[in-house]
């Protein structure tokens, strides 16, 4: 565990990244309608293992599975403790994706991913198209599928997303990537 992520606070980061990145730049037209409605939850988890964080992503499971919808839409299970190297990350996924299975939530819930180093398989690490799926901690994105499903059929397009993205990180670049998630000038720093 390394100090700057004790002294942080991941929520109000995950926040500033959800109203900046994803809604500001567009990155999901989804987001913003979730968002605005406060049917957003985010939950930080204090786990220190891939085990404490998969006991962790079955109770968010449960209670998103649980929750009306009109209450509590989609749920962003922050770790800020374990999986902080991608690959490690990359590999518990399956293990997300299996735990939706025995808890018999396929095709009712879905685990999308984020993480500060995602890397696309087939990209380059410095490539700023990773950045639509790079968030300030590691991150289990729990969607509810009839909800993802009603966003995609009410969209022109969807198809044009990722591409439309990767146009708009790559002319971001890395210097602009930074400045849009650096706090406010003359913002309190600990």
């Amino acid at each position: 565990m390394n100090r700057e992520a004790v002294a942080s606070d991941p929520i109000a980061e995950t926040r500033r990244w959800l109203q900046r990145a994803v809604i500001g730049l567009n990155l999901c037209p989804f987001a913003k309608a979730v968002v605005v409605r406060d049917q957003v939850r985010f939950a930080l988890s204090e786990a220190g293992t891939p085990d404490m964080l998969l006991q962790a992503l079955a109770t968010e499971l449960a209670l998103l599975r649980d929750a009306d919808a009109d209450v509590v839409d989609t749920t962003l299970l922050i770790h800020p403790r374990v999986l902080g190297d991608f690959l490690e990350y990359n590999d518990f996924l399956d293990a997300a994706d299996a735990l939706v299975e025995t808890m018999e939530l396929d095709g009712v819930l879905q685990v999308a991913s984020f993480h500060p180093r995602y890397r696309f398989a087939g990209s380059d690490e410095d490539d700023p198209g990773n950045f639509s799926n790079r968030s300030p901690h590691p991150m289990l994105h729990l969607l509810r599928e009839d909800s993802v499903a009603r966003a995609v059929a009410a969209y022109p397009d969807p198809g044009v997303i990722v591409e439309r993205n990767l146009r708009t990180l790559r002319r971001l670049g890395h210097a602009g990537w930074r400045a849009l998630l650096a706090e406010e000038p003359g913002a309190a720093r600990d």
